[in-house]
């Protein structure tokens, strides 16, 4: 039965999203589990400035599997949404829309006005996103959302910050870190990490002229902006440099010795003066490039330091520092009393001592710089290089690393503590916790928590004009010490603020976090830990999952990490499914401007919510790798899974109600070998299903229902169809009835968790009164040992491997299956056969055969040939290959047969002997004219093809049984409507009618039989025969 004529699936949804709605259905799951175990859930939070797309929905999914199934499993699942409000993503739009784009705009705007606008536009998109949250089916609690802007949730972040610095693990430094000049700001190391991209920069080799006229160092850069404010080069002292002579221009030339032929390609373009060793080097002055910071050299700029992280594998083994813009540089120069010089402000433009560049900025500079290097003479190469470069996550500007005064988190002091928390968390994919996060964490580096930004949590720290600082812990302090009332913690309400204490005044540092500061400390501030639901928040912590895309693994996973590991020294989470990202079609990022990609409420109004979850569910995406949408892809869903599924759904139905079965008579039935079958497989499944969810592998656990699928509609219910059609009641056809209805009861709470719309609408329509009120307010089914026999599960896959084989060779050799063959014969392992033997009738009502025969032995119908496996043999052989292929063409049948049954052979070559295992050898079979055959890893297959004249009425009678009831279904008859069909056609087929007129009949409900002499109704070929058949409803 076909009903997709019949069936819209996303109105089907929406009816079920009425339902759960009107019945409060998520409330009662919670209900239903109180009191139960806690299954603690942490959910990410998104930011509501932008539309919901294809990776929130896909994290969002995963979520809700898991927590549909922890309920399911027996456990109280509370899901509050929290929703990022504050940082970059909030402050940048509302640049953007008010035009605040120039330097000090936001000041002269006002901060208060600023913030207030940003406040205005965190919910932008709320109702889309609500909207999205409930269309996909994703249960969560919006009644109780935190916000990361709430007075509680900042306070619970002060206390956060306020524990590390009591710890000893917040400082204040200068160091060179990520800096968005389009921000204004500095990033984290792992917030530079994330937008990385192939870009085009310049490469140039400037000329470092040695005082006292000792040589000139060349020195490469991709940054030619820097060279303004080198202070240093550096030199490895353990390598061997050369001096040479440039032969064109006379120069005498220093640079590495493993880096001289990628200069200097031609030996003959220079002349050789002499080895130096790099400590040689060390202390040497130079003359600066530009002549902005000359009195530096007084304080020891301009000379040659060692640093052992040279490498000369690129560049000419002699680096330009500029201590300000590269960290390594800055703590090399720091190591050797370098001074640091920064002209660049925080927009990225050189400041007024750069005086000719002044206000320009430093990547528009570094034509006019290497122009300026070439018309002196102090540039030795200028070409460009492709390389991948960090660009700012948010504003997709190009970052700078430059040196900066900011407070730290001490990450490097706790990494063995995360490091140790790792450890115990269980990672979804699996390589990810030694792989990209483990290693993450091992690179660590203290995490530089200030932002030059306005709208944030700003950082409780006041100081005195002395250096004395008071870390303020809570609004409590805060009012106690400056003696207002504390109504809101942003920096408009509290900037002013100054505390008098001890005969000193402090002020406010002008900083904000971080937002991923933020973020990390959501299990705590959520709650307003430690100030209210103390107990709560520590037993519910850790989380026993969370789930984010790759992208986290450098973001929210590794500040939770972080701060749960400095404060508890436990991890944060205890399991973790990582996604990976989907992209259009084409490869590319999803783009609204490239418009490559279908948006999300278009694909949920044509396929439904389900189709997509499952689609994404089914996917590498799952597995932390990256996906190519596709809308033909969630269309197969539909079609291939969704679709069968509902039609087994209504052919239950549809034969349940005319046959008046119900549910309660079920009790002392003999069940077919089938049914035992179909029961054993559902219940292997739930044990399936359960050791995947155990460790939260959702691919691994929807593979195999979406293969049950297929069992249950191509192979039950169509092996089974006639005993449902019976019109008498028998036990048999209760049996089949009762096995239905337990087969796809059970495996309606099976999908509950993946496709809930299309679990509840099954529920629905086969619960009974006493059933509970939704699928999702059942358990989640447990194992029926007793009804698993993987015995039977075995033979029923040798049967349809064996049927699958019989198939392909008909598809292959275009014989239909509607033409019945005489002969069918199956070679496999003897024990094997004698099973099958006693299944022989299945198998050939399958495949439309009439004899099936079961074979330890290749008939005769059928040559075995063999020939080297070449993959496998050529590098243990080699020449010898052509003597090992002459050997096996000239083995018997005999010799072959024992190969195949002992699985080795030892081949005679001349006075030697080669041993050929298995994967040494290639089987195929060559069938005998009239004869076909196929085979696989356990079977071969061999299908007599010749067609005698009574098989040849047979198929034209079963063709002619295809055509009627296709009309019938064209007709959309019902399964009950009996029919009078009249017929013209040859003589052959008017005599393969009279022949198996009763089977005609019976097959097709058909009362009443004309043969006419002109054609009349629907025109069809029958086996290369023209007839014309038309029919017409007489009864029910």
């Amino acid at each position: 039965m076909d009903n997709e004529d019949k069936v819209s699936f996303p109105a089907k949804e929406e009816k079920v999203l009425t339902f759960w709605k009107e019945q409060n259905i998520f409330q009662k799951t919670l209900e239903n589990r109180d009191g139960s175990p806690t299954f603690s859930f942490y959910d990410g939070p998104p930011f509501a400035t932008g539309l919901p797309h294809y990776g929130h929905l896909l994290a969002g999914t995963i979520k809700d599997v898991v927590c549909r199934y922890a309920t399911m499993d027996g456990h109280y699942v509370p899901r509050r949404f929290g929703w990022d409000c504050h940082g970059v993503p909030v402050e940048y739009e509302v640049e953007k829309s008010l035009g605040l784009t120039e330097p000090g705009a936001i000041d002269r705007f006002g901060i208060a006005n600023f913030n207030e606008e940003c406040r205005k536009i965190v919910f932008r998109y709320v109702d889309e996103w609500k909207y999205f949250v409930d269309r996909i089916g994703r249960w969560v609690d919006f009644s109780a959302t935190w916000k990361t802007m709430d007075l509680s949730f900042m306070e619970s972040v002060w206390w956060v910050f306020h524990s590390l610095y009591k710890q000893g693990l917040v400082y204040e430094g200068t160091k060179v870190v990520p800096f968005s000049t389009k921000l204004g700001t500095p990033l984290s190391n792992f917030e530079a990490g994330q937008n990385y991209k192939e870009v085009d920069d310049p490469s140039v080799v400037a000329k470092f002229a040695l005082q006292d006229d000792q040589g000139i160092l060349l020195a490469w850069t991709t940054t030619p902006w820097t060279l303004v404010s080198n202070m240093a080069l550096a030199v490895h002292p353990g390598l061997t440099y050369v001096r040479i002579q440039d032969k064109e221009s006379g120069e005498e030339y220093i640079l590495g010795q493993e880096s001289l032929a990628r200069w200097f390609p031609d030996r003959e373009s220079y002349k050789w003066i002499g080895q130096l060793s790099g400590e040689s080097l060390v202390g040497r002055r130079y003359c600066p490039l530009f002549p902005y910071f000359q009195d530096q050299q007084d304080r020891g700029a301009f000379r040659v330091i060692p640093a052992d992280f040279i490498e000369e594998s690129e560049g000419t083994g002699v680096v330009h520092m500029a201590p300000a813009f590269g960290e390594a540089d800055f703590f090399a120069c720091q190591e050797h009393n370098v001074p640091l010089v920064c002209p660049v402000d925080n927009q990225g433009c050189f400041t007024s001592e750069v005086t000719d560049f002044v206000g320009e900025y430093i990547k528009f500079a570094d034509k006019g710089i290497a122009r300026r290097l070439k018309n002196e003479n102090k540039l030795f190469y200028q070409g460009t290089i492709r390389h991948r470069y960090p660009f700012c996550w948010r504003t997709d500007s190009p970052l700078i690393y430059k040196a900066v005064n900011s407070w730290f988190v001490s990450v490097e002091k706790v990494k063995h503590k995360m490091l140790k928390a790792n450890e115990s968390i269980h990672w979804t994919p699996g390589h990810i916790k030694h792989g990209r996060f483990g290693k993450w964490l091992e690179g660590a580096r203290d995490w530089a928590i200030s932002r030059n930004r306005y709208w944030g949590t700003p950082i409780p720290i006041w100081r005195s004009e002395d250096g004395e600082l008071l870390v303020i812990r809570s609004i409590q302090e805060l009012e106690e010490l400056s003696g207002q009332k504390i109504v809101d913690l942003h920096r408009h309400f509290i900037d002013e603020i100054v505390i008098h204490k001890n005969g000193k005044s402090f002020h406010r540092i002008p900083y904000v976090f971080d937002c991923w500061f933020d973020s990390g400390a959501m299990p705590y501030a959520q709650n307003h830990y430690p100030f209210e639901r103390a107990e709560e928040t520590e037993a519910r912590f850790p989380a026993d999952f969370i789930a984010e895309g790759l992208d986290q693994t450098r973001g929210w996973f590794y500040t939770l990490t972080v701060i749960a590991a400095a404060l508890f020294d436990q991890p944060a989470f205890k399991n973790v499914i990582v996604n990976g990202i989907v992209l259009a079609e084409d490869g590319n990022k999803m783009s609204k401007r490239l418009n490559n990609y279908p948006s999300p409420k278009k694909i949920m109004d044509t396929y439904g919510a389900d189709a997509l979850r499952l689609y994404l569910l089914n996917s590498v995406v799952v597995k932390a790798e990256d996906l190519r949408f596709s809308d033909k892809g969630v269309e197969a869903v539909l079609k291939q899974v969704l679709l069968p599924l509902s039609n087994a759904l209504a052919f239950y139905k549809t034969y349940a109600e005319l046959y008046g079965f119900s549910p309660n008579e079920t009790t002392d039935l003999e069940l077919a070998e089938i049914d035992r079958w179909i029961l054993s497989s559902l219940y292997s499944l739930v044990g399936k299903t359960r050791e995947n969810m155990a460790q939260y592998d959702l691919h691994a656990a929807v593979s195999p229902f979406i293969d049950f699928i297929e069992d249950l509609t191509n192979w039950y219910i169509r092996r089974s169809r006639r005993r449902f059609w019976e019109s008498e009641d028998s036990p048999d056809r209760r049996a089949a009835f009762a096995t239905l209805y337990e087969v796809l009861m059970v495996f309606s709470k099976i999908i509950a968790p993946f496709i809930p719309f299309t679990a509840e609408d099954m529920y629905q329509q086969l619960r009974v009164e006493t059933d509970p009120e939704s699928v999702h307010l059942c358990d989640f089914p447990h194992v029926v040992l007793e009804k698993i026999l993987p015995d039977l599960e075995k033979k029923m896959q040798d049967i349809r491997e064996i049927v699958a084989l019989g198939h392909s060779l008909r598809k292959e050799h275009k014989l239909k299956v509607r033409q019945p063959l005489q002969h069918m014969y199956i070679v496999g392992a003897k024990e094997r056969m004698a099973a099958l033997a006693q299944v022989d009738s299945l198998i050939g009502e399958e495949l439309n055969v009439k004899e099936v025969h079961f074979c330890s032995e290749t008939p005769e119908y059928v040559t075995t040939l063999v020939k080297p496996n070449f993959r496998s043999l050529g590098k243990r052989v080699g020449n010898r290959l052509p003597e090992i292929q002459k050997a096996l063409a000239g083995l018997s049948q005999e010799q072959i047969q024992a190969f195949m049954h002992n699985g080795f052979m030892v081949l005679s070559l001349g006075e030697e002997t080669i041993s050929l295992n298995e994967e040494d050898i290639t089987v195929s079979w060559e069938a005998a004219p009239g004869f076909v055959a196929r085979s696989s890893a356990s079977f071969v297959a061999i299908l007599d093809c010749q067609l005698t004249s009574p098989l040849i009425m047979e198929g034209i009678a079963r063709e002619i049984v295809n055509k009627i009831n296709t009309m019938r279904r064209n007709g959309k008859l019902h399964v009950s409507d009996r029919i009078a069909i009249r017929l013209h056609a040859p003589k052959i087929v008017q005599e393969a009618f009279s022949q198996y007129e009763e089977y005609i009949c019976e097959e097709t409900l058909t009362t009443s039989v004309s043969f006419i002499d002109d054609k009349e109704g629907e025109e069809w070929d029958v086996n290369g025969h023209a007839v014309s058949l038309s029919l017409e409803v007489i009864g029910h």
